[in-house]
Formats: C-alpha cells, sequence, structure tokens
C-alpha cells in the first residue's frame, strides 16, 4: 500500500530516486538505493540516520532526523513499524524482532517527533484501554484523539515520549501490561499483546 504508485511517479517524474531497505532488492518497483542500518540520507537541509526495523516487513526501514541545533527536535519517519497507540501487523517477521525494533525507537529522546504511515490512533487507543485502562495518560490522551477525529483533524505526529506514557506496545515491561497478557516474558507479552490487537 505503499508502494503501489512508485512506477507511475518514476515515469512522470523520471528524475526521483526510490530508497528503500537493501534487503528488500527486487520487491520495490523502481528501487534504485538500497539503504542499510547506520546509513546517512540528505533530504533539503537536513540528514537522517537509517533505522533497520524488521517486523511488519523483512527489510522495513525508518529515517530518524536528528535535532541539529538546540532549537530543533528529531524528527522519526517510522513507516508501519510504529503507529500513534499502536504498531504494525507482524506480516514478515517475529515478535522478537519488532520488539527488538520498537526497542530502538523507544530510546529515542522523548520529545521526538513521531511521524507513521497510518491514521489509526482512535481504534489503537481502543484496545490500549483495554489493557491499560487505569492509566490516566491514556485516558486523557484518549479523549482528545476521540475530539480531534469528530473534527476530521489528524493526530499524527505523535512523540516518543506521549507514546512511551500511553502505547501498549512500548511498554511490554510494566507489570499491568504483563498482566494483561499473563506473562513476564518481554517477547511473550508483546507477542500476546500483538495477537490480542490483531483479533480487537
Amino acid at each position: 500500500d505503499h508502494i503501489g504508485g512508485n512506477q507511475e511517479l518514476i515515469d512522470r517524474f523520471p528524475q526521483i530516486k526510490v530508497y528503500g531497505g537493501a534487503e528488500d532488492r527486487g520487491r520495490i518497483p523502481g528501487q534504485q538505493v538500497f539503504l542499510q542500518a547506520g546509513d546517512r540520507v540528505s533530504f533539503a537541509n537536513r540528514t537522517a540516520e537509517v533505522f533497520f526495523l524488521p517486523g511488519h516487513t523483512k527489510a522495513h526501514i525508518a529515517y530518524y532526523f536528528p535535532p541539529s541545533n538546540p532549537s530543533e527536535i528529531g524528527e522519526l519517519f517510522c513507516g508501519d513499524t510504529l503507529f500513534a497507540g499502536g504498531c504494525g501487523r507482524l506480516k514478515e517477521g517475529t515478535p522478537a524482532q519488532m520488539l527488538a525494533s520498537l526497542g530502538q525507537l523507544r530510546n529515542l529522546p522523548d520529545n521526538t517527533r513521531v511521524w507513521c504511515a497510518h491514521e489509526y490512533t482512535l481504534n489503537n487507543l481502543q484496545f490500549a484501554l483495554s489493557v491499560d485502562g487505569d492509566n490516566p495518560d491514556l485516558q486523557q490522551r484518549f479523549a482528545e484523539v476521540k475530539k480531534a477525529r469528530s473534527r476530521s483533524q489528524p493526530t499524527i505526529p505523535s512523540s516518543i515520549g506521549l507514546e512511551k506514557s500511553t502505547n501498549p506496545f512500548l511498554r511490554w515491561d510494566f507489570p499491568n501490561i504483563q498482566l494483561a497478557a499473563n506473562t513476564s516474558d518481554p517477547v511473550q507479552t508483546f507477542a500476546r499483546l500483538r495477537g490480542m490487537k490483531d483479533q480487537f
């Protein structure tokens, strides 16, 4: 759902380049640049670090633009790995891979803005309340998102700090989340949460 228009865009604008993960070689139409973890890519006047985030797909990548001066904040473009209030389905990866990928993102500065690929926030927070309903930060966020969506306002970008306090998929080591998943093992906690969300 993210690459269906690649060839048409290349045909119309032949000067553009298609970037993707190195391990996606041969799978992304028109891909010309093959990126790995730690690569750096410049866009306009800022440079992004490439994160390798398998889980949703086998070669998922993200772009992190760290702040270049004190007046800036970091920007994370994370595709379908991390969503506002949720995370992507495991289409090609394992729970352990996705947990490790989300762990990389959880370690970013709290004020990093999160630009995810879909507006799923309201549904994600409804699920979050089913496993973390006593969380006051989550209750407040749900009320704000519900109001915003009723006015057709976007809920993106989010922030790493907000996700850490309200997104159950970044809270696999919290006792109340482990209780909801009926396990204290981080990978099993994540896997069971993801399974519960798939059926929600």
